[in-house]
């Protein structure tokens, strides 16, 4: 029976793709979970203009990603933080700290987004990596200084 997948099912195909199952496959599990239709001439159609109109939305998505990404990856982020009698932190620069800063420059990027193993606890200069959706990222130089 050739159906189309209105949702992704795994192991099967994507939303919107055509695909030949086993009819009872999908008169008893594709279709009344609403993963899929049968299809028709007319559905077909349907589905090759909502399959382009994905493709489409998914170019602009990996174009505004890739463009946020050349914007940000090289950037210098001056953190300046109160710094004790031994050049010691009074409070370690966590991804929440390069959040804000990021912000601060007009970028939306999540908390997760941002790779840093441990807090950074002393002066310097820190490569920071930002992953990005479709695999892109950025890296970015935290550059840790004294509080005046």
């Amino acid at each position: 029976m050739k159906i189309i997948l209105i949702k992704d099912v795994e192991k099967l195909g994507k939303r919107y793709e055509v695909k030949e199952v086993a009819s009872g496959h999908a008169r008893n599990y594709l279709i009344p979970r609403g993963l899929a239709i049968q299809a028709s001439r007319k559905l077909l159609k349907w589905a090759e203009s909502q399959r382009e109109v994905e493709e489409k939305k998914a170019e602009e998505k990996l174009k505004k990603v890739s463009d946020i990404v050349s914007e940000i990856d090289g950037l210098e982020i001056e953190i300046p933080v109160k710094i004790g009698k031994e050049d010691q932190l009074f409070e370690k620069v966590s991804q929440q700290k390069i959040l804000e800063s990021l912000k601060e420059l007009g970028f939306k990027v999540k908390k997760s987004q941002i790779e840093l193993e441990k807090p950074l606890e002393e002066i310097g200069e820190f490569p920071v990596k930002i992953k990005f959706d479709h695999n892109l990222e950025a890296e970015v130089k935290i550059i840790i200084t004294e509080e005046k």
